[in-house]
């Protein structure tokens, strides 16, 4: 006989008390590292942030040869910053209104270093130069004659790249299937402008790889003050990145370890499963106590219509062997009015009728049925 018992509260307590306990040490531990590096800046091209796509490691670079750096959140404050001996960078030129990319016009810094921009800054910061196909390579070949470039080599700046037809003694590098990926714009009254199609050279985890840094260096280093302009709180960078790259480093690695931890928790259970195991059962249980311990656990339940359907099926049964033969439901209700001379709707109720409205009338069901086999054998 088969047995499947369910476990009880406690015994489901001692199974799950050590996983539990390892979970909430977990999350313990990984809220406690978000609230210690709660304060830390983890936002993409930021100068104070150390995290990978930070520029914090590049700010200092800048600061160690003598570059002052300044990080305006606000375009008034980026223009009050700005002197005839300044680099300006915007890193998210696409969440600049036409407005403010005139101002920054306007404040006529040495140089203007956009990030991936659009047309739009384009057309206003770098007229002539307009946006092309994105490169499929990120590392790239100089192939150019700015000093810059040429001293730094190789760099990862496969990103957008651009048309400078438009544009006569513009100076194109890193080239990507006809197009380069990092423009210089001719000097115009002390004032040139620098395009980069991709970040990625000036990010913390890519600094040192290829020539980033030092193309980095050369580009945002040629003059003595640096104003880095980042949007202020409440303004989300362009959506080139994806959401698990917005959080925060520590959200990260927490949610990894609890996935892990959820998967060997999976792994630790569903090798203990089985199939059911047949077995004698210890005792022998009456047939009485099990009919009764039955009966309470529909009575429990609530489930009249399970168990009057049970007590119809069960007479149905003993009636067709009483009567011989499988018969139809038709054939079934005909033969008993026949035989008990009882009404065919009389006979189809109570063995084919509604469902009890109570459980005295479940009980009174039962016993009809119980007559209605004693009728049929005694006749």
């Amino acid at each position: 006989m088969s047995v499947a018992l369910s476990p009880t509260t406690e015994q489901v307590w001692r199974r799950m008390r050590i996983p539990l306990g390892l979970f909430a040490l977990v999350l313990i531990v990984v809220s406690a590292l978000v609230l210690i590096r709660g304060d830390r800046h983890q936002g993409r091209l930021d100068p104070r942030s150390t995290g990978p796509q930070g520029t914090k490691a590049l700010a200092r670079l800048l600061a160690a040869q003598g570059v002052d750096v300044t990080l305006a959140r606000s375009v008034d404050e980026a223009a009050r910053a700005i002197r005839p001996d300044t680099t300006l960078v915007l890193p998210f030129p696409g969440m600049a209104t036409d407005a403010q990319l005139r101002a920054f016009a306007t404040a006529a810094p040495a140089r203007t270093v956009l990030v991936r921009p659009g047309e739009a800054a384009l057309a206003i910061l770098a007229p002539g130069v307009h946006t092309a196909a994105d490169a499929t390579r990120r590392t790239l070949d100089p192939r150019c004659a700015l000093p810059a470039a040429v001293r730094a080599g190789n760099a990862d700046t496969g990103g957008v790249r651009f048309d400078t037809d438009l544009l006569p003694g513009a100076t194109g590098c890193y080239p990507h299937n006809g197009r380069p990926t990092l423009v210089l714009t001719p000097p115009s009254a002390g004032h040139d402008t620098v395009v980069l199609g991709s970040g990625t050279p000036l990010v913390n985890d890519r600094l040192d790889d290829n020539g980033n840094a030092a193309l980095a260096l050369n580009l945002l280093g040629a003059h003595p003050h640096l104003v880095w302009y980042l949007p202020g709180d409440g303004e989300l960078p362009p959506a080139d990145d994806t959401l698990w790259d917005l959080l925060p480093a520590g959200w990260r690695w927490g949610t990894a370890q609890l996935a892990i931890a959820a998967v060997l928790l999976a792994l630790w259970r569903a090798r203990r499963l089985g199939p059911v195991v047949a077995e004698p059962l210890p005792v022998v249980v009456r047939a009485a106590e099990t009919v009764e311990g039955r009966a309470r656990l529909y009575r429990r339940g609530r489930a009249r219509d399970t168990a009057a359907e049970l007590l119809r099926a069960a007479t149905r049964e003993r009636l067709t062997s009483l009567l011989g033969g499988t018969p139809t439901e038709a054939a079934l209700v005909a033969a008993l009015t026949t035989r008990t001379g009882r009404t065919s709707a009389d006979v189809h109720a109570l063995l084919y009728g509604a469902i009890p409205e109570s459980d005295d009338a479940l009980v009174t069901l039962a016993d009809e049925l119980d007559a209605l086999i004693r009728q049929v054998r005694t006749t």
